[in-house]
């Protein structure tokens, strides 16, 4: 494509004619959902640098303006959009305002090579003079000390490709480092910083947008342990890391630091208006944090729905940014024989409040605290009774696992209600589904428990059910497993091959395989200390086999030496000849008194003949 063919896109110079900054892994739905909320119909809006496409799905009611600087991803844009300049922040007209200033991808992606070079205050001072009076800037600026650097495997200092010619964080004194120091610059800009977000898992994947200050006061809510859970597993998924980012990111939640550690902040910042001031169009613009989501988590990982969480006078609650596309759930999934469907208009309703079951039962197995332990699985068993009818469960309970569940007090409650069983499952099915993911992930997670370390996936699994005050076999746990495939098998997508597969694969799992996920060296690290366990446990029963073998030939030997040996005695030999009459003395007897037995037989037969002849 050229300017020929794409006349929306102007050059006023310093652009970048054969640079992308598209990546694909790249990926911000959250942001989508977000601007669509603070961006009102017909507004003016400007993304300085590159953006996940979603973000001009979810602002086609706004007008507009792209600021780039490689020169294809303009050319992809540009008949999406009201106009796009390539450029550098020097590109903007001066004068030019806008409503709405986005940049999604922070400043560093906007400054081009091919200009004159602005350093990161000055392009913020750029952007902050295109924002108008009581416009927004929403900015995203990347951690130095997130997530994504603690648990990197290769140094982030030392690449060397194409996207790596910048240097970010505390290395550059000229560019904000934290979050506090962000909120400085902006007011140094004449900005107000309102709302802030962290986002997770990766600067080049956002799947969730928390809000900071909840993160800080919030610190035992099982909501954010398992969105950070979630978001971290799948994000880094199929990726070498250092150690397990998901582990890291709750703990940090649990520490109150999970903000600190965030790999990139968003936030929302508001230029000052005079408050006599207003817009014929928007009213007065300045909009603070109250009314924003507490929490915008694209459910299910990347390509999915993301659904929000607003803070209201009856506390948190679920909520869809679009309504108006929900539907019934169709009976698709049912004749298909799915396990399980994902419910169009879930989640929906009160976020349940309480701690994470699988964080709660982690902590209980580190400090072996058997009586948590007992009170926790008991409750939760008790509480799949309750909720069982003929003692079979149905819809999300039937799903639910502990990492799925939160407790409040003796109260349990399903986190997220989107997936459903298709049809009812046995009460104990259910139990020993939960316990059993919960036995892998601690086996193979490598987690310290009270419990003997020779115990399999499936021993383990009846031993918790023995805690939970349910005896089942191997056989309900067998079910369990086929349960596990089966619903693995519909939330993936896999057809029949695929559930075969995949229930062999479950079988499969040992104490000493690494967890499932990201491949981490401290967890990969773990299982080789597990396998060399086993390994030194079976070589040793092998070397106590062996021995006891070798004992019992050599006595065997002792014992056909000392038979030789007294064979060849005269006391043997004289026993023997002593003993010889007698051997036959007592077969010729035997024979004798079998030949008398005959003939009575005989007789006997005999006489009953001659009485019907008479």
């Amino acid at each position: 494509m050229t300017t020929e063919t794409a006349p929306a896109v102007a050059l006023p110079g310093g652009e970048m004619l054969s640079w992308s900054d598209q990546r694909g892994e790249a990926g911000n739905d959250p942001l989508a959902a977000l601007a669509a909320r603070l961006v009102p119909a017909g507004a003016r809006v400007l993304l300085a640098g590159p953006h996940d496409p979603a973000l001009l799905d979810a602002l086609t009611h706004a007008r507009i303006t792209c600021l780039l600087r490689g020169y294809p991803d303009a050319a992809a844009v540009a008949g999406r959009v009201d106009r796009v300049l390539v450029a550098g922040p020097h590109g903007l007209p001066p004068g030019e305002e806008y409503d709405v200033v986005i940049a999604g991808g922070g400043l560093d992606a906007v400054e081009s090579v091919e200009g004159a070079r602005l350093g990161w205050d000055a392009a913020l001072a750029r952007l902050v003079a295109a924002v108008r009076p009581g416009g927004q800037l929403l900015l995203r600026l990347d951690n130095p000390l997130g997530v994504h650097r603690l648990v990197a495997a290769a140094s982030w200092y030392a690449g060397r490709d194409d996207a790596e010619w910048t240097v970010g964080g505390v290395l550059d004194a000229h560019r904000p480092a934290n979050l506090d120091q962000l909120r400085v610059r902006l007011a140094a800009a004449g900005m107000r910083a309102g709302a802030s977000y962290a986002a997770y898992p990766r600067p080049d994947l956002t799947t969730a947008l928390l809000a900071t200050d909840q993160l800080a006061r919030r610190t035992s809510s099982g909501l954010f342990d398992a969105v950070l859970h979630d978001a971290c597993t799948s994000g880094f998924g199929g990726r070498f890391v250092l150690a397990d980012p998901a582990r890291l990111a709750v703990d940090a939640l649990h520490a109150g630091r999970a903000a600190e550690l965030a790999p990139s902040w968003l936030v929302v910042a508001h230029r000052a208006v005079d408050p006599l001031t207003t817009d014929e169009r928007y009213g007065t613009a300045a909009v603070d944090g109250d009314g924003l989501p507490v929490a915008l988590v694209q459910a299910g990982g990347p390509g999915n729905t993301v659904v929000e969480v607003v803070d209201g006078p009856q506390g948190w609650s679920w909520h869809r940014p679009d309504p108006g596309d929900r539907t019934e759930a169709a009976a698709a999934p049912y004749a298909s024989r799915e396990a399980a469907f994902r419910d169009p208009a879930a989640p929906d309703g009160p976020v349940p409040d309480g701690r994470l079951l699988r964080s709660l039962l982690l902590d209980g197995c580190l400090r072996r605290d058997t009586t948590l332990l007992r009170r926790l699985l008991r409750g939760y068993a008790d509480w799949l009774a309750d909720q069982a009818g003929d003692g079979r469960l149905t819809g999300a309970v039937a799903l639910a696992g502990a990492d799925n569940l939160v407790v409040a007090g003796d109260r349990f409650a399903v986190l997220d209600p989107t997936w459903r069983a298709n049809a009812p499952l046995p009460v104990d099915v259910v139990l020993a589904r939960t316990l059993w993911r919960f036995s892998a992930e601690l086996l193979t997670g490598g987690y310290a428990h009270p419990w003997t370390s020779t115990l399999d996936v499936a021993g383990l699994t009846v031993v918790l059910g023995g805690v939970a005050g349910r005896d089942f076999d191997r056989a309900v746990v067998d079910a369990a497993v086929e349960t596990e495939a089966a619903v693995g098998a519909a939330v993936r997508g896999l057809d029949a091959d695929g559930r075969v597969g995949l229930d062999t694969e479950l079988r499969a799992v040992t104490p000493t395989d690494p967890p499932p996920g990201p491949g981490s060296y401290q967890q990969l690290r773990e299982a080789w200390l597990r396998q060399r366990e086993e390994n030194t446990r079976l070589t040793a029963l092998l070397k106590w086999t062996e021995d006891l073998l070798t004992s019992r030939e050599r006595a065997l030997r002792r014992s056909e030496a000392a038979v030789n040996l007294l064979s060849g005695s005269l006391s043997y030999k004289v026993g023997r000849l002593a003993i010889t009459p007698a051997r036959l003395a007592k077969r010729g007897a035997r024979a004798a008194k079998r030949r008398a037995v005959a003939a009575i037989a005989q007789k006997q037969q005999d006489r009953p003949d001659k009485q019907e002849q008479q």
